[in-house]
């Protein structure tokens, strides 16, 4: 009896052995970064580049289109390194784009430049090794705004989403920190003037266009917040109605707070948050 019950035990520590191995599907994975990839067209304003995270795998991965911050101003893709590389490791092919800068180029031309870069890694889905049904999008600040409209006007028909958009930039889900999600909360500053053109008292309905929380629908992808309780920058409750909003509309959303730290620092020390978007984006069919 004594024998039986010690195969039993044996039996169920292999099976439980045996899903650990499936559920973490060799994670952490080997990564292989290609560089300096150009994305947009010839016929581009501007070269735009992208780099490619590829864990070593002989199966097609879930894809992510990942967007930096800075303001819509500045910074580089290559701020969003570390987190394009830890998801790398958890099994996702990044591919991790720069786009233009106001205020030599203003909205919408930033949008543009992320819907052509998805429309990209559709292209591509083959060669980069990327699962056609499993593309999402991630992004941080202005990135986070960027990606938020791109997926928010895919397919909708609008003016945002005409001639670069269309039903095929539209993610299956959507990770967003410390995301502006409404413009019209701001008060006139530089990086919105310098984004916009003129001040929000003479483009009102151009501001409210141009905040994702407007563009709510039926078809919206699941969405992941992240964002800092102190954010002064980019003040909490961007996150948390946007968050709401999607709730009442009856679709998926996700709030998760990076506590006591303002925007620079729930970016810098976002590994939390990282892990907890990348078990969400996993959990999407």
């Amino acid at each position: 009896m004594r024998t039986i019950t010690l195969m039993i035990l044996l039996m169920l520590l292999t099976a439980c052995a045996s899903n650990a191995d499936t559920d973490n599907d060799h994670a952490p994975f080997k990564v292989t970064v290609t560089e300096q990839q150009q994305y947009s067209p010839a016929d581009w304003p501007q070269s735009l580049y992208a780099d490619i995270y590829r864990p070593h795998t002989t199966q097609a991965r879930p894809g992510v289109l990942m967007v930096h911050g800075g303001g819509w101003e500045g910074r580089s893709r290559q701020d969003m390194h570390s987190i394009a590389s830890q998801l790398a490791e958890d099994g996702f092919v990044v591919v991790n784009i720069d786009h233009r800068f106001a205020p030599r180029h203003r909205f919408p031309a930033q949008l543009h430049d992320v819907q052509r870069a998805m429309h990209w890694l559709r292209a591509n889905e083959t060669e980069f090794g990327i699962d056609p049904e499993r593309v999402y999008a991630f992004g941080f600040s202005s990135g986070a705004h960027l990606v938020s409209m791109m997926a928010l006007v895919a397919g909708q028909g609008g003016e945002l989403d005409s001639p670069h958009g269309g039903i095929e930039t539209r993610p299956g889900a959507v990770v967003a920190g410390g995301v502006p999600s409404d413009l019209t909360k701001f008060n006139d500053g530089r990086r919105l003037l310098q984004l916009m053109g003129d001040k929000q008292s003479r483009m009102a309905e151009e501001y409210r266009q141009a905040s994702p929380v407007t563009h709510i629908h039926s078809e919206a992808p699941p969405f992941f917040f992240f964002h800092g309780t102190v954010d002064r920058l980019v003040p909490f409750d961007h996150s948390e109605d946007f968050h709401l909003a999607l709730g009442n509309a009856g679709l998926e959303s996700e709030l998760y707070r990076v506590r006591f730290r303002g925007h620079l620092l729930s970016f810098l020390f976002s590994g939390g948050a990282t892990e907890a978007a990348s078990e969400f984006l996993q959990r999407q069919p």
